[in-house]
Formats: C-alpha cells, sequence, structure tokens
C-alpha cells in the first residue's frame, strides 16, 4: 500500500504509547491509532473528497462492524438467504466494504457509486468533505464498551498481533494490565468513551445525516426494524411488495450472526493477511464481559461512563 509520507504531522512528534497486545499507538486528534495505520488515516483525512451518496459506516472496534456491513450490503443490493447471487456467500464482509485505514485515498476515488466504506476512526478525525462539505451520509454502530474490551481481547489473541516484548516485559499483557489501560483510554482507536459521544453529538446535531445504532437494540429487536431503519435511511426502503415476500427478513436471517459464521467463507482464510476471517465470529452475545471481568473491574468502568457521559442522554448497562 503506497502511503504519502508528505501528510501531516511526523508521528516523531506525537505521543506514543504500546497497547497492551504490543501493537504500536500514536496520539492524534485526542485518539490512540495504530502506528501501522496511521498515515493512511493521514492520507484519507487530507485527500479524500466526499461525494453525494456515499455511505460512511463507522463503529469503535469490535461493535457489530462486521454485522453492519452484511446488512448494508444485503439491503443496497436487495440479496436474499436463497439468493446464490449474495456476495455474502464468498466473501467476508469486510472484503466487500473497504476501510479508509487499509488503503491509500487514491484508491478510494476509483470506487463506482455508490460507495461504501468504513473505518474506526473518530468522528473528529474524518475527512471533512464527509463532516462538512457533502451529502454522503453516516452510519455508527456502537456496542457495550465492556463487551467491546473482552471481543477485540479475544480477537486479538486470537490472531496473535503485536506479540513480542518490550522495555516492561512480555507481550500481550494480562487481563488486569490491559484493562488498566483500557479504563485509561489508552487503546486502539481509544479513548471509547470519546470515540462513541463524538459519533452521539452529531447525529443529535443532524440526525438526516448521521443514524445512531446500538448493537444491543438489533439484538432485541426481533421485528428487524432495524432493517427497514436502516434501508429508510439508506434512500432505499422496501416496497409493500418486498414486504409481503418477506425480504426484510431474509436479509435479516442471511446477516444473522449464526448464518455469517456457518459460512464456509469465513471459516478459513484471513483479512488483509492478518485477521483470520473466522476470528471476526466468536460469540456476538450481549453481555458477555460478565464471564471475563470481576465485580471490581465493572464498577471502576461504570463511574468511569458517568462521568463521561453525564448529560448526554447516552448510557450502557453495566
Amino acid at each position: 500500500m503506497e502511503q504519502d509520507h508528505d501528510d501531516g504531522p511526523n508521528f516523531l512528534t506525537l505521543d506514543q504509547q504500546t497497547n497492551w497486545d504490543g501493537l504500536p499507538l500514536v496520539k492524534y486528534d485526542g485518539f490512540w491509532l495504530p502506528l501501522c495505520l496511521f498515515r493512511s488515516i493521514l492520507s484519507a483525512q487530507t485527500h479524500f473528497k466526499a461525494k453525494s451518496g456515499d455511505l460512511i459506516l463507522t463503529s469503535f472496534p469490535k461493535s457489530g462492524t462486521t454485522w453492519l456491513k452484511a446488512l448494508v450490503v444485503s439491503i443496497a443490493g436487495r440479496y436474499a438467504v436463497t439468493g446464490a447471487q449474495s456476495p455474502l456467500l464468498t466473501c467476508n464482509p469486510h472484503a466487500l466494504v473497504p476501510f479508509f485505514e487499509y488503503e491509500n485515498a487514491d484508491y478510494f476515488q476509483h470506487l463506482p457509486s455508490r460507495r461504501i466504506i468504513s473505518t474506526h476512526i473518530s468522528y473528529k478525525t474524518l475527512p471533512e468533505s464527509i463532516r462538512e462539505e457533502s451529502e454522503c451520509k453516516i452510519i455508527y454502530i456502537c456496542r457495550n464498551p465492556l463487551d467491546t474490551f473482552v471481543s477485540y481481547r479475544h480477537f486479538s489473541l486470537d490472531n496473535e498481533f503485536g506479540q513480542g516484548e518490550d522495555d516492561a516485559g512480555p507481550l500481550p499483557l494480562g487481563l488486569d494490565e490491559a484493562f488498566d489501560m483500557f479504563c485509561r483510554g489508552i487503546y486502539s482507536f481509544g479513548p471509547s468513551w470519546d470515540h462513541v459521544l463524538g459519533y452521539w453529538n452529531a447525529h443529535l446535531a443532524n440526525p438526516e445525516k448521521v443514524l445512531f445504532l446500538k448493537y444491543e437494540d438489533l439484538k432485541e429487536d426481533v421485528e428487524f426494524s432495524y432493517v427497514k431503519k436502516i434501508a429508510g435511511f439508506m434512500g432505499c426502503p422496501f416496497s409493500e411488495e418486498e414486504k409481503k415476500r418477506g425480504v426484510i427478513e431474509e436479509i435479516a436471517r442471511l446477516c444473522s450472526f449464526e448464518s455469517l459464521k456457518n459460512l464456509e467463507v469465513n471459516k478459513t482464510g484471513s483479512f488483509q493477511g492478518a485477521a483470520k476471517n473466522s476470528s471476526f465470529f466468536r460469540k456476538g452475545e450481549v453481555g458477555d464481559w460478565r464471564n471475563h471481568l470481576s465485580d471490581v473491574m465493572a464498577e471502576r468502568f461504570k463511574k468511569i461512563m458517568e462521568s463521561k457521559f453525564e448529560g448526554s442522554g447516552l448510557m450502557f448497562t453495566i
């Protein structure tokens, strides 16, 4: 991947840390970014030009990104469970919707309209053309931060990210040390609370431009109204005839965690040669953090959330 090394600040002038899993981090725009992705992010921030009709899928890591990508691709193409034409049957969702972080800005200029692009970067770090200069839309999905922490820890360990040693000793760090860093906001794309609040406030300011979804709400929605909500936001609502044919239910089933996990394409292979396709589908449960974190840990983070989210109208169950 070619990167423009003349873009933005030199990372050597910025604060740096080593993530609990050994990945070097650099602090930019108030967020800790993986150093290996820093130049790509700067390239996108500086050079990406949004177009009317673009759809940007955003999330903090392990918040339901894979699920959201599958849903949007299926809604846009009206792919049904029985339709062999669905690209989800042959491609991992991440191969269908590219990340800003993994490509040079020039790559996106050659994608056909309507462009669907994803990112883990904060609202503040998005290219200005997305935030202010265009009619493109943003969908953000968030999840209980404690579940994202547990999910990312399993994901990173499964893929053996950043294994080795630093000055403090062997990596990755243990659960207690990793959780301490998470609570201090030193985490890939963290702090998590600032990430969520940035998109939440953007949604409140302009709900026609930014759709804000909660993973937990989608999991509890047995009527699949979230499929209709996303389709309406995208500007491609379902017709009455499609509703009668059960297209909404078929899309929801195709994109369910169990369905995606059991597809052969997601049992083998890898994304960007780094993350196993299977590692994107561990449990997908709400509240799994309770099986891994102590009451003391939960209480510590609860106090952080209450402080950070006070007055925002947003909260997660701890």
